[in-house]
């Protein structure tokens, strides 16, 4: 403010209000502040204050004296008034935390979706305990608690959702098997060209009962797209008819196309086809169980750890489950078609396509696609070595493959891809289905 003469003196502040977007910067850059060297601060700065005290009084006596000495002097001249030092308070970590993290306070439904947001964000117990907090889910309840709500106290948190299994997701799941059953006995009932119509249209009825499978359900995405659709479609396609082509090929064929039986110049494999379609229904069932006792054991853990040394034999128990009901229908299946056992090389199939559809569904995209684009692209690597091999000055790009297939047989190639594949998506989910936020989301699309 103005004093007479135009000299600028100490005041009360007149802006509009003393707290601004500086201010709020200023408070959550003291977010990472221990509070041990706060008080410290307090300490030293209680000193120092006392200290401007004691200087300012002998100031005020000196100034006293002087205008006692010069008479009336004083009249002329207004005394400024002196503002008092104020201790300056610790600031809030936990407020600093919600202004950093307002759209997931504001739009959580529970303290468990905060607590999932956090860990997603790299929030651990260990910076729980910097707000003074136990763990990340103490650390949520106070947030979730703090959140204005119409200017009400929020109640107490309503139970984490669970999915319920609904009579259309169940009939989805069962139409690839029965289609790709109809599809199999067409195909040992007609021959010529009525067979490969019957084919065709086998595999496209399969195909869009696969599709409306996946779209709902436990095992549809939450952005209902598919990116790995093609990959999906060759790998399939491979285990019904790669096999036998990589056999003829090895050996210098084919010399004509599939006959659509399994004794012919390029055999089909039906059997392996037919056990992964009608495992479409036991996978959307692990996964439902999956999500299920997951979303349970979150609702019932205290930490993130806690959840996650929990949740990580349930995943395994879920996985190891698909895999005994994709024996037992490979069994089944090879045992009706009269076809020769295909079981590492379906085994391994299954097992990828089930670890790359659970994570998509729990919103793990970029490893899946990866893993199949890979899979993918080394099956049909091995294929056209071999028929590279036959230009002039090639014949060594095959040998790699024909030393495989030699040693272990065709079944060697898809088994090899597709088991590595497998583990890797496996080791994958071990860390990403076992964190809390992979299991907190309230707007499941089934």
């Amino acid at each position: 403010m103005s004093g007479p003469g135009g000299l600028d003196l100490p005041g009360a502040p007149s802006s509009p209000g003393a707290w601004d977007e500086r201010s709020q910067e200023w408070l959550v850059g003291l977010v990472a502040e221990a509070h041990a060297r706060e008080d410290g601060a307090a300490a030293r700065e209680d000193g120092a204050h006392t200290s401007e005290n004691a200087a300012d009084a002998s100031a005020d006596t000196s100034a006293d004296a002087s205008v006692t000495s010069t008479g009336g002097s004083s009249a002329a001249r207004t005394t400024a008034p002196r503002l008092t030092p104020t201790r300056r308070t610790g600031a809030d970590p936990v407020k600093a935390l919600m202004h950093r993290h307002r759209e997931l306070c504001e739009r959580a439904v529970d303290p468990l979706e905060i607590a999932a947001g956090l860990e997603a964000h790299g929030v651990t117990d260990r910076t729980a305990a910097r707000f003074l907090h136990r763990d990340v889910f103490s650390l949520a309840e106070e947030m979730y608690a703090r959140v204005p709500r119409d200017g009400e106290t929020p109640p107490d948190s309503p139970p984490l959702t669970v999915p319920r299994a609904r009579a259309d997701w169940i009939f989805l799941t069962l139409l690839p098997g029965a289609l790709c059953a109809g599809a199999v006995t067409a195909l040992h009932l007609t021959h010529g060209q009525s067979r490969l119509i019957a084919a065709a249209a086998g595999a496209l009825a399969v195909a869009l009962a696969t599709r409306a499978a996946l779209a709902r359900g436990p095992l549809a995405a939450t952005d209902h797209t598919n990116p790995t659709a093609t990959r999906t479609c060759w790998l399939i396609a491979y285990a019904l008819l790669g096999d036998g082509l990589l056999r003829a090929a090895a050996t210098g064929g084919p010399d004509a196309l599939p006959t659509g039986t399994a004794d012919g110049p390029w055999p089909l494999t039906t059997a392996p086809v037919l056990a992964l379609a009608l495992s479409c229904a036991p996978a959307a069932w692990c996964a439902h169980l999956l999500a299920v006792r997951a979303r349970r054991k979150l609702s019932a853990s205290r930490a993130l750890d806690e959840f996650a040394t929990s949740a990580k034999p349930l995943l395994l128990g879920t996985f190891t489950l698909y895999l005994g009901t994709l024996t037992v229908l490979l069994t089944l299946t090879t045992t009706v078609l009269g076809e020769p056992a295909a079981y590492p090389q379906t085994l391994t199939l299954g097992a990828l396509l089930f670890l790359s559809r659970i994570l998509t569904t729990h919103g793990s995209f970029h490893a899946p696609a990866l893993v199949l684009t890979a899979t993918a692209s080394a099956e049909a690597s091995a294929l056209t070595s071999l028929f590279a091999a036959r230009l002039p000055d090639c014949a060594g790009l095959a040998t790699p493959v024909q030393a495989l297939i030699d040693t272990w047989g065709p079944a060697a190639v898809p088994t090899a891809a597709c088991g590595a594949g497998a583990l890797t998506l496996l080791l994958h989910a071990t860390r990403t289905l076992t964190r809390a936020s992979a299991h907190a989301r309230q707007d499941q699309p089934w």
